[in-house]
């Protein structure tokens, strides 16, 4: 039996209008300067305040805007539709496996893009969990290589990068966190899985193939959601910079029934 409720329908009052507004500005500022330092922003924000004084007049959120775009070189055309496949594909990725939240996306860098996203606490620390991570950390290369047919080395390269962190992860369900494939009740930890795999062939065979079942299996969600995929990396594409909310717009509205 459905229990019929009466609601009430109230306007928000104008100072918490304002709030809600500010709150806005300051997560899109947030998203727009990921990827710079501490001193970076300083640098900013020290800029702004001087050009509002000339202007005599307050600083406004635009003249921090502006100082941000104004302090990356442009992204050339090719590369910024890599980046935003390559960051839209993570962010689905991520919301179709119910990670968390996705709080933010970045196009706006010659570096590389950024994604930023929350984890439910509820949900970790099961195998379960761990193969899901690795697919959306997977699902960047997987989005280029569906897209764009070919992979770049955005996706590697450095110690904190998307294959890095997964082989790592990868690594460790083999050897510390009990979710191997032989002797899982052994603890065996090692600072360098490089060093490891070159010793023990067999081992970095079972770490590649969960890597590659990670990678497909990214490739399956990105077809099976191919028009919210596509549409979230136009949304970034023309962005370059999306706050949680433009990305929950987008990501909620492809949402497939269960």
């Amino acid at each position: 039996m459905t229990e019929l409720q009466n609601t009430t329908t109230m306007e928000t009052p104008p100072a918490a209008q304002h709030t809600n507004s500010a709150d806005a500005i300051l997560r899109r500022l947030a998203t727009r300067a990921m990827g710079l330092t501490g001193a970076d922003i300083e640098r900013i924000v020290r800029e702004a305040r001087l050009k509002a004084r000339r202007g005599k007049r307050a600083i406004r959120y635009e003249d921090i805007e502006d100082g941000i775009r104004g302090h990356r070189p442009p992204v050339p055309y090719n590369l910024r539709w890599r980046f935003a496949f390559h960051e839209a594909g993570h962010a689905v990725v991520h919301h179709a496996l119910d990670l968390g939240p996705v709080r933010g996306l970045n196009i706006d860098t010659g570096e590389g893009g950024y994604n930023l996203v929350g984890f439910h606490a509820w949900a970790t620390d099961t195998r379960d969990w761990y193969e899901n991570m690795l697919t959306m950390l997977m699902a960047g290369r997987a989005a280029e290589q569906l897209v764009l047919k070919r992979v770049s080395s955005g996706s590697g390269g450095t110690d904190d990068s998307d294959l890095a962190r997964a082989t790592r992860l990868a690594f460790d369900m083999e050897r510390t966190l009990g979710f191997g494939s032989e002797h899982p009740l052994l603890y065996r930890p090692h600072r360098d899985p490089g060093a490891v795999f070159d010793r023990d062939p067999e081992l970095a065979a079972r770490v590649h193939g969960k890597l590659e079942a990670a990678l497909d299996l990214a490739a399956v969600i990105l077809r099976r959601r191919r028009s919210t995929f596509h549409a979230l990396a136009k949304a970034l594409f023309d962005a370059q910079a999306m706050d949680e909310m433009a990305v929950l717009h987008i990501l909620t509205d492809g949402d497939l029934p269960p």
